[in-house]
């Protein structure tokens, strides 16, 4: 069990669109070393909490801690300076690019010459960082020069948590949206061990996934929310996957049974 801290503390959390409650007094944290799992149906809230906590959106009221201290998120960028960072469903990948490109993406690196001081990319220094942060999450591409768009499933997610971790800033919290959806097995097995390297790398891991199966083969804790409340947030290892979808759908399933 892990006593720690948490890096993240989301208290009270409560946001409006319009005449519409989408979130209503949740609390969430996330703990150093910890893969959390957030859980619901849709329209639950899951996506317009984690949009609070990357600064997407702004919480009516509620307050967010780093730490232990309150922290203003009012932007993506604001998120990144915290060490939070976000891969969505999509991954925002260009495919047409190839894999070097994609890893820098809006972090390209450039180097001047001449006495006018003019700037060309340093092909050489990506092609390195690219390499290095790739072994680091240990995603193995044959060939880095190749688009993107021909990458696998698994591939794919690697390029985009490898773009993730290259940042001047170190990430503390990585949060994954659906990350293994739409993938066949084998490469299934592949993002959640990208997911389990990152654990090992003492970066914390939220997944938002309706794949119960992956879920319970990586998460440490789960938290449910239900039309905008949290309903539980409990260990694993305490639960049933019988118990998540009764506390997703609202029916009862009786006591916890502490089996998978």
């Amino acid at each position: 069990m892990n006593h720690a801290k948490p890096i993240i503390s989301m208290q009270g959390i409560t946001k409006h669109f319009g005449g519409v409650t989408a979130l209503e007094k949740v609390d969430f944290d996330v703990l150093p070393n910890e893969v959390h799992a957030l859980l619901g149906d849709n329209g639950a809230g899951k996506s317009t909490l984690i949009k609070i906590l990357c600064g997407v959106h702004q919480a009516d009221k509620g307050k967010i801690l780093v730490d232990g201290s309150p922290v203003s998120i009012t932007s993506p960028k604001e998120a990144r300076k915290v060490g939070i960072e976000v891969i969505y469903q999509d991954l925002a990948l260009v495919d047409e690019f190839n894999v070097i490109a994609n890893v820098y993406l809006g972090k390209e690196l450039t180097t001047s010459f001449g006495e006018h001081t003019t700037s060309i990319l340093d092909e050489r220094r990506m092609r390195e960082g690219t390499k290095s942060v790739l072994e680091k999450v240990k995603m193995f591409i044959p060939d880095i020069r190749q688009r993107v768009y021909y990458l696998s499933g698994g591939q794919r997610q690697g390029v985009a948590i490898g773009r993730a971790v290259n940042s001047t800033q170190k990430i503390r919290v990585l949060i994954m949206d659906e990350p293994t959806a739409a993938l066949g097995v084998e490469e299934k097995e592949k993002v959640l061990n990208l997911i389990r390297t990152l654990k090992e790398q003492k970066v914390a891991i939220v997944v938002i996934s309706h794949n119960l199966e992956d879920v319970f083969q990586v998460a440490d804790r789960v938290t449910v929310l239900r039309n905008g409340r949290k309903v539980v947030t409990v260990p694993a290892s305490e639960v049933s996957r019988q118990d998540v979808v009764g506390y997703i759908v609202g029916v009862e399933t009786g006591e916890l049974s502490g089996k998978r």
